[in-house]
């Protein structure tokens, strides 16, 4: 079977109000949730489903409370390239590793450029 680079593709659009942007991130939490079996599976992840249906979990709550219906409409877009380069498989497991990296543990290369930390994807 092969998968085609726009095969999770959705055009990008603007939430009209805030019922719209609520049903649209519902719509993507699911998405993302349904997906968590065959991540792993893609990835031969050493982590269980649960593991990562709790990390998605923490990633919508950390945007929970964002009031701004433009940026809503930001973070979906941004979601929704996230959730296609990950089924779309580019050699994303470093990338999806970071969302497991504890927060007390050390990262084992800190960046010493502004242009390091970018091309990394570091604030």
């Amino acid at each position: 079977m092969t998968i085609h680079a726009t095969a999770f593709a959705i055009p990008t659009r603007q939430s009209a109000n805030w019922v719209e942007a609520n049903k649209r991130v519902v719509q993507s939490y699911r998405m993302w949730q349904r997906a968590a079996p065959e991540i792993v599976k893609l990835y031969l992840m050493d982590i269980d489903v649960a593991a990562v249906r709790s990390k998605i979990r923490q990633e919508y709550e950390r945007h929970r409370h964002v009031k701004d219906l433009g940026t809503v409409d930001v973070l979906l877009m941004k979601n929704q390239m996230e959730f296609q380069e990950t089924m779309n498989y580019w050699k994303q497991l470093p990338h999806l590793m970071k969302y497991f990296r504890s927060e007390q543990e050390p990262s084992t290369h800190l960046p010493k450029t502004f242009m390091d930390s970018f091309l990394e994807g570091r604030n």
